[in-house]
């Protein structure tokens, strides 16, 4: 039986699809076993990123300093750029401020005539202090953690100032939150 015309080609062609169906099965199952068993990129706990010069801050007024910042997210690296608002308190100490207003996010900027932080969407006023002067902002802008070392000014993470005593606590980053009603949305109480 094995002697008749086309059991070769039989054989040949058998073979052949069964090898094509391995190697699709394979190139599916490499990426997929990479995902699982590889881990991504871990991101640097204490990442200090060089904002600017301490000389070029005036002691009067913030400043808006722009930066490159990397960021890390599994196994994609993007840099983008990034700003602060810095205001020079003494010779070796800064403070710095989200330029995000803490209502809707718009932009803030600072307002040389009435000095003060303004968002111009919707009115929120906010002073050096970055605490609310006026406006519909629910809490104060958010600081960066900031340092001074050989007469760089380094940033770090954001911090957001709890409203009701001014602590500083650590801002959940925007891909970790998740939206839970707070406990004075379930009173019935807008938040």
């Amino acid at each position: 039986m094995d002697n008749q015309p086309g059991s070769n080609r039989r054989g040949f062609i058998e073979a052949a699809i069964h090898g094509m169906g391995a190697i699709i099965t394979a190139a599916l199952a490499l990426p997929a076993a990479a995902y699982l068993l590889i881990p991504g990129k871990s991101r640097k706990k204490d990442a200090w990123i060089e904002a600017g010069d301490l000389a070029q801050l005036d002691a009067k007024a913030p400043e808006e300093l722009v930066f490159r910042r990397t960021r890390v997210d599994g196994w994609k690296v993007t840099s983008e750029k990034a700003t602060a608002w810095v205001m020079k308190i003494s010779d070796q100490q800064v403070v710095a401020f989200s330029p995000t207003c803490t209502h809707l996010g718009c932009a803030v900027h600072w307002d040389e005539k009435n000095n003060n932080f303004l968002c111009p969407c919707h009115t929120s006023a906010f002073g050096k202090d970055g605490k609310v002067l006026s406006g519909p902002a629910p809490r104060p802008l958010d600081r960066l953690q900031a340092k001074v070392e050989n007469g760089k000014i380094y940033l770090g993470e954001i911090e957001a100032l709890r409203a009701g005593d001014g602590h500083l606590c650590p801002k959940q980053r925007a891909w970790t939150e998740r939206s839970v009603p707070s406990t004075s949305a379930s009173n019935g109480e807008n938040a």
